[in-house]
């Protein structure tokens, strides 16, 4: 009789400590000046690529498991890494103006994941809303996380953000034909 009430007595010390003290989750500034974004943008004939700052960011976990997450891009620091000079400057120049992102207006985009699903040890599927020059898409990609870093590749279709510059040219102009989609290649440190 003194076993079972000892260990009735254990057993609810037990449980109400776990419901008292549940897995909190906990959000992981991302270190944005060791953090790299990197994008690709593809023409006939060829591609260009450059790099993009994080003003701000943050992963969620429960335990060891991502379920969440938000980032701000600088989109004033559009950088071009291909071309160097006067061509580096012109197409620096022309990805910030209206033509494309139009910077001068909307200095940011923002990314908030909205669903998260494990898709195996440390590999996710997720969607969220992406906002450029003031218009919000649902987006989805992948994302790997391994203890302090975390990699996600995003291919965004600017058309959806009224970024139409150079899209769907044909005739004589072909060979300024922009594709529509670009990459985005993310490497976090946090």
């Amino acid at each position: 009789m003194k076993k079972t009430i000892l260990s009735l007595t254990l057993i609810t010390l037990f449980a109400s400590a776990a419901v008292a003290n549940p897995v909190e989750k906990e959000t992981k500034e991302v270190k944005t000046s060791e953090s790299q974004v990197t994008w690709k943008g593809y023409k006939v004939g060829g591609s260009h690529t450059g790099t993009i700052s994080l003003k701000s960011g943050a992963l969620e976990f429960d335990g060891e498991k991502l379920v969440g997450g938000s980032f701000v891009v600088d989109m004033t620091s559009i950088n071009t890494t291909d071309l160097e000079g006067e061509y580096k400057d012109k197409l620096d120049g022309h990805l910030k103006s209206d033509d494309f992102f139009g910077t001068a207006d909307h200095p940011t985009a923002k990314l908030v994941f909205t669903k998260v699903k494990s898709t195996g040890k440390n590999s996710y599927e997720v969607k969220g809303n992406l906002t450029i020059k003031a218009t919000t898409e649902p987006i989805s990609f992948d994302v790997s996380v391994y203890g302090d870093k975390a990699t996600a590749t995003v291919k965004v279709d600017r058309t959806k953000y009224d970024v139409k510059y150079g899209s769907g040219i044909i005739g004589t102009a072909k060979d300024k034909l922009i594709y529509d989609e670009f990459d985005l290649v993310v490497d976090l440190q946090m």
